[in-house]
């Protein structure tokens, strides 16, 4: 959950977006450096003899920005590259669940358990309980399990919208009559907050997701208090 004031991206509760957080961090080092030397320059050439005529005719500085431009590139393409490998793989998953966008709220289906479906609707702010979030929370969370690898398959019934949740590194487009597919591994129990980030009409910021990651054995006391509430599951937990 973002802090107030919060300047840089949420703490990373997934694999992919530790990934994604040190590949920010390293493209922001070289724009750092880059903007450095350029400032360096200007600033000899106000302050110093160095002119325009100076740079452009050296045939030495010529090469040097003709080939560091390009070893730049390569360090930020190589990390790029194996990251956006990383996120379309789908490595042999315990679980699916399928998530669709309406306008404007949210229907997911565990698609390992028969008849565990049911829809997400963002919470009105007159029935708020202390502690939660406007905006942000939810009538019906979506729980899974940790430390487990699942897929997550993303489409819509009616127009564009956008599964994201910052904080695990989660952004797939829901598209009418596609099935797009995405891996949830999280490292950690606790809820996380997301919204969609595709304009999809008048409530488009009205359609949250709310996420609530738990260790496996609570997940299966969970499973099995919907499918069968006439069980008593309180001593599993």
């Amino acid at each position: 959950m973002a802090q107030p004031s919060q300047l840089g991206m949420q703490d990373a509760s997934t694999p992919i977006m530790e990934e994604l957080s040190f590949f920010h961090d390293h493209t922001l080092m070289i724009i750092i450096l880059i903007s450095a030397m350029v400032l360096y320059i200007i600033t000899l050439m106000l302050t110093t003899k160095l002119t325009h005529t100076n740079v452009t005719d050296a045939q030495e500085v010529e090469i040097i920005w003709t080939i560091l431009p390009a070893i730049i590139l390569i360090a930020i393409a190589l990390p790029s590259l194996r990251i956006l490998y990383v996120m379309d793989e789908v490595y042999d998953p315990s679980m699916t669940m399928k998530a669709l966008g309406h306008q404007w709220y949210w229907s997911y289906e565990y698609t390992d358990f028969e008849k565990l479906c049911f829809d997400s609707y963002m919470t009105p702010s007159s029935d708020l309980l202390p502690g939660e979030y406007r905006l942000l929370e939810v009538d019906n969370r979506v729980v899974l399990p940790m430390e487990v690898p699942i897929r997550l398959l993303v489409t819509s019934e009616d127009v564009l919208h956008s599964w994201a949740v910052p904080s695990l590194g989660l952004k797939i487009d829901a598209i009418p009559g596609r099935l797009n597919q995405i891996t949830l591994l999280a490292t950690r129990p606790g809820l996380y907050y997301g919204q969609c980030s595709e304009i999809c009409g008048s409530n488009h910021s009205f359609m949250p997701i709310v996420l609530e990651l738990v260790p496996y054995h609570h997940f299966q006391a969970w499973t099995v208090t919907l499918l069968m509430p006439q069980l008593d599951t309180s001593t599993w937990l």
